[in-house]
């Protein structure tokens, strides 16, 4: 058994990120996943770099690090989609598929006979997933959607930033991966209704959608006080002090969690009377005077270095860390325990390739890697072949034809 949807075909028609990335948790945990590329143009971010993948005598390869990145547990087939041939092997190989996942704009499928009204009647058990800028109903429906669009639309770029400076995006594109990640949640209780009832659906997820349900908190506060939440940097909006202090050598993370916390935190630095007084006993109290506390505790804690601030407030069990670049990161040996960094071996590259490592742990049934990204239609003739039963002459035809 390769995983807890071990059996699960997935007939894969995305690209870019929201997609793919909502796809590989899927492969990772089991499915068996056919990624639908166009002829001799394959997935967009096949192009986005640098950097590339290095082949054996260090030249860069066809295969950049962003579509590594989503792309595992994969096997790649092209498919001329706006062909009538094409469409027929589309429909062919959907026969064999329990789920169909998308993200091309609302009603381009339809072009192809490929749309879920085209389906459903066909195939009434296929879980069909679309994932599109804004969802296939309202009044921006149509418009095409991308993540800088969605954290903008959404909220997240209003409170993402200095308090003095203007409003920033995420350094990683969250709203594609929080889509992903929704879509993935409900493809899973799709197929548990589908093992039930034996029927399939139609799967509506958006950018914007799941960017304003990452609004959480914020949202919930604009909600229940009317108040609109601005940029705060790095602090929290409803828990002082948590957030970034200088040190004499840099900067590092607090975050003093109740007020408990904060009597000792006051303490350690040499400050217990801040615990005592009105104005900051109580995380309702320092939340309102979060200025004034934030002036006090950065000349405190500027005087001396991340090391002796770290040390110290781990030992009284106040939650502390260090703000580390990515290459620090994948050297932490917290980061490595948890297998967080993985090596795959790839088909153009001299060396085993370094990737992303899931992050479910499941005891009986954990996450697997399969099969590295593939390269552009590596599988088209074994999976045309052996799902479909087709001959080496009738894929002679179809590769003559450009259908493949």
């Amino acid at each position: 058994m390769t995983g807890p949807l071990d059996g699960i075909k997935i007939f894969d028609l995305t690209r870019v990120l929201a997609g793919p990335s909502c796809v590989q948790i899927l492969g990772d945990l089991g499915a068996d996943v056919i990624k639908i590329e166009r002829p001799n143009v394959g997935d967009d971010t096949r192009k986005f770099g640098p950097p590339f993948v290095k082949d054996m005598n260090g030249n860069e390869t066809s295969e950049s690090a962003y579509y590594l990145a989503a792309n595992r547990n994969k096997q790649s087939v092209t498919l001329d989609l706006t062909s009538k041939e094409g469409q027929v092997l589309a429909r062919r190989m959907i026969a064999k598929c329990d789920v169909l996942v998308e993200n091309f704009k609302v009603g381009n499928l339809a072009k192809y006979g490929l749309s879920y009204n085209d389906l459903k009647d066909d195939f009434p058990n296929l879980i069909y997933c679309s994932i599109t800028g804004f969802g296939q109903t309202g009044p921006l429906a149509k418009q095409p959607g991308y993540d800088f669009m969605a954290q903008g639309m959404g909220g997240l770029m209003s409170i993402t930033g200095p308090p003095d400076g203007e409003p920033h995006r995420v350094g990683v594109p969250i709203a594609d991966l929080t889509a992903g990640l929704w879509a993935a949640i409900a493809i899973n209780a799709a197929l548990r209704h589908q093992a039930v009832t034996g029927h399939g659906q139609h799967l509506d997820i958006s950018l914007l959608d799941t960017q304003v349900a990452t609004l959480s908190i914020q949202g919930l506060n604009y909600l229940s006080s009317g108040e609109t939440p601005g940029l705060l940097g790095n602090a929290h909006p409803n828990i002082v002090p948590y957030q970034v202090f200088p040190t004499s050598d840099g900067n590092i993370i607090v975050a003093v969690g109740n007020d408990a916390q904060f009597k000792r935190f006051a303490a350690f630095i040499g400050a217990p009377e801040l615990a005592e007084k009105k104005e900051f006993a109580t995380n309702e109290h320092r939340v309102r005077n979060r200025e004034k506390l934030t002036i006090i505790l950065n000349e405190i804690m500027a005087e001396k270095t991340s090391q002796h601030w770290l040390e110290g407030l781990e030992g009284i069990k106040v939650s502390c860390g260090p703000i580390n670049q990515i290459d620090q990161v994948f050297e932490n040996e917290q980061v490595l325990a948890r297998d967080m960094k993985i090596q795959m071996d790839h088909p153009l590259s001299a060396e085993p390739v370094d990737l992303i490592g899931n992050p479910i742990k499941m005891s009986a049934t954990p996450p697997t890697y399969r099969r590295p990204p593939p390269t552009m239609g590596e599988h088209t003739d074994d999976i045309l072949s052996d799902l479909l039963g087709l001959s080496d002459n009738d894929l002679a035809g179809l590769k003559e034809r450009g259908v493949i």
